[in-house]
């Protein structure tokens, strides 16, 4: 009994805290500028009649997310002069995304294709750059008995914020013109902003690098050490293989339900809404299960679940119909098969990182997670045009499969769970 009633105290502990409230703002401030690039910019660009092939192009203008590590040790090292180190550079990069994600809507696609292409790589950079400090800020508030569901919830919160632009966007796009639905888009920044301001700086967040030297080097020599290079490359295998399925199977998804015959209102009431739900039900979820089973068993379940996800997409291609429903269950199935896995996946990357190199070590491994979604990813269109919608997704399936194989190394089944896991 008393066993059951401290288990209890523990749960109704890692869920009900501030530290999960300001989780919910970091994840829907993170997510709100991505989804802009590969969901409401894809759907634009498609419907004023650009090719496949240039939109898939599109995913090499977030290469800021695969870079981002270059930069962090800067944002690791030095503190703005007002707010503190990790909260400064919080609200520098919340009012640059406020400003650029807008003027998207001041060019014409047909005739500016380039000039949109240099701005997408702007708001990437500063997205990155915010993507940064919020995950330096989450791992040192964070205790590590809640970085399972407190990284749920910042997921999930992440993936509610592709309403924006994914549906409430999309929607009004077919009442109003581009330049406002783009400017309404950005103002959901403004709840981040709110966030940074009223917050307080984590206390591990003044054990700062002396250093610049310190900053670049010891985040690197100390992951590298800490079991072997060789164990070290196995960890950073499974961070680029863990979701590269997944992710090249969304890179196109926009498109790919216009080209299945649904409409933009369709994809934003049903095709969105469905796989909000799901998600954040299912993230939920997994972020209470992941208390009691662990980092590693979570990677294993929910891994699972988000291959399957993958052929759901298949049979909507093979079905080449636009059935709404069909479209609800394959987009259900497949968000809450990613909100679980992202979840589990975000907290082994939280969990492998040293509180003394938070910022530098996370953007490392974030930005090793995110090479499928830029490099491999401009990839698809031209894929796609090749090989057809159907078996597209088949190898997207094949391709998810080396990364549940490597978690016999890097995540063992039988494990035992640590303290505070």
């Amino acid at each position: 009994m008393q066993a059951m009633s401290a288990a209890k105290t523990r749960l109704a502990h890692a869920l009900f805290n501030r530290r999960m409230l300001i989780c919910i703002f970091t994840g829907f401030s993170s997510g709100l500028p991505l989804w802009l690039l590969i969901n409401l910019l894809p759907a634009w660009l498609r419907s004023e009649r650009v090719d496949l092939t240039s939109i898939g192009l599109f995913a090499l203008m977030q290469l800021p997310y695969t870079w981002k590590f270059l930069w962090s040790p800067l944002l690791d090292r030095y503190a703005l002069p007002m707010l503190g180190r990790r909260r400064g550079w919080m609200l520098i990069t919340q009012m640059a995304l406020l400003v650029t994600m807008p003027l998207f809507g001041f060019l014409e696609p047909r005739l500016d294709l380039w000039n949109i292409a240099f701005l997408a790589a702007i708001v990437a950079f500063f997205s990155a750059s915010q993507d940064i400090v919020l995950d330096a800020y989450r791992r040192e508030l964070l205790p590590d008995v809640e970085l399972g569901m407190g990284n749920s919830i910042h997921v999930q919160a992440y993936r509610v914020s592709s309403l924006i632009p994914g549906a409430l966007a999309l929607v009004l796009a077919d009442h109003l013109p581009w330049r406002s639905v783009f400017i309404i888009t950005a103002l959901f920044m403004l709840p981040g902003i709110v966030n940074t301001l009223l917050v307080a700086e984590p206390l591990r967040s003044r054990n700062a690098p002396r250093t610049l030297t310190e900053a670049v080097i010891e985040p690197f020599h100390e992951f590298i050490t800490r079991s072997g290079w060789r164990q070290a490359m196995l960890v950073l295998g499974f961070i680029f293989l863990y979701n590269l399925g997944a992710s090249m199977a969304t890179a196109l998804a926009t498109p790919f339900y216009l080209d299945m015959g649904f409409t933009k209102s369709d994809i934003g009431l049903i095709a969105k809404n469905a796989g909000l739900w799901a998600s954040v039900g299912g993230g939920l979820l997994g972020g209470l299960w992941m208390i009691r089973i662990g980092i590693n068993r979570g990677l294993w379940l929910f891994g699972a679940v988000q291959v399957v996800s993958i052929l759901g997409f298949a049979l909507l291609a093979h079905e080449n119909r636009a059935d709404r429903m069909l479209l609800a269950g394959v987009i259900g199935f497949e968000a809450l098969g990613v909100g679980l896995a992202t979840a589990a996946f975000i907290a082994f990357i939280a969990r492998t990182t040293d509180p003394r190199y938070t910022a530098t070590q996370f953007a490392l491994f974030t930005s090793l997670a995110v090479v499928p979604r830029t490099l491999i990813n401009a990839t698809t269109g031209w894929i796609v045009e090749q090989i057809g919608w159907f078996d597209f997704f088949l190898l997207c399936t094949v391709l998810a499969l080396p990364g549940m194989a490597l978690l016999l190394r890097v995540a063992p089944w039988n494990a035992p769970i640590p303290a505070g896991d």
